[in-house]
């Protein structure tokens, strides 16, 4: 004799389907966000080339006279950002943050592995074997985030240089969720 479904089991089944869709679709367009986040600045970047261009051919030269504190801008268009020292006070917020960051990712990878875990990121990989190995790994992450920051800010790509920042905080606070949820 068949089994007959209830509609309560088949509203069970359809909504625990449509969760696992839900939840494939989310992890999906996250992974595609991740994916396609740095293209967009490689589209938005004027090449190096137009660049001279417009420098040496279209643009006039500077005036002798000092540019006002305020800018006022057209309506419609955003201001352009000034220039700012790179150990300035937003800076140095998120370089304590890249640390801050840093270092739980560290206690807890030492933590996990400690406890039989294993380590997931294959860069990372080779010096989970000791304490030192991973102090040295997490250091040296932290020190190339602030580096790639002050290239960014030497070459006026000042967004990027926070940027560069974020990104590593978010992927720290990733690494530390996921280490203390996989206890």
């Amino acid at each position: 004799m068949p089994t007959v479904a209830t509609p309560e089991i088949a509203l069970q089944q359809t909504t625990a389907s449509t969760d696992i869709v839900r939840r494939s679709f989310h992890r999906g367009a996250l992974a595609l966000a991740i994916v396609l986040a740095p293209l967009t600045t490689l589209v938005a970047q004027e090449s190096p080339f137009a660049a001279a261009m417009k420098t040496t051919l279209i643009e006039p030269a500077a005036p002798a006279v000092p540019a006002p504190l305020i800018e006022r801008t057209p309506a419609g268009r955003t201001p352009v950002e000034r220039p700012h020292r790179f150990w300035d006070r937003e800076n140095t917020l998120l370089f304590a943050g890249v640390a801050v960051m840093n270092t739980a990712d560290f206690w807890a990878t030492r933590n996990n592995l400690s406890h039989g875990g294993r380590e997931l990121n294959p860069l990372t990989r080779p010096f989970a074997g000791s304490t030192a190995g991973l102090a040295f790994n997490f250091t040296a992450e932290t020190a190339g985030y602030i580096g790639a920051s002050y290239i960014f800010h030497k070459t006026g790509h000042h967004k990027l240089e926070r940027i560069a920042s974020l990104v590593s905080i978010g992927g720290s606070a990733g690494a530390v969720a996921y280490d203390l949820s996989h206890r």
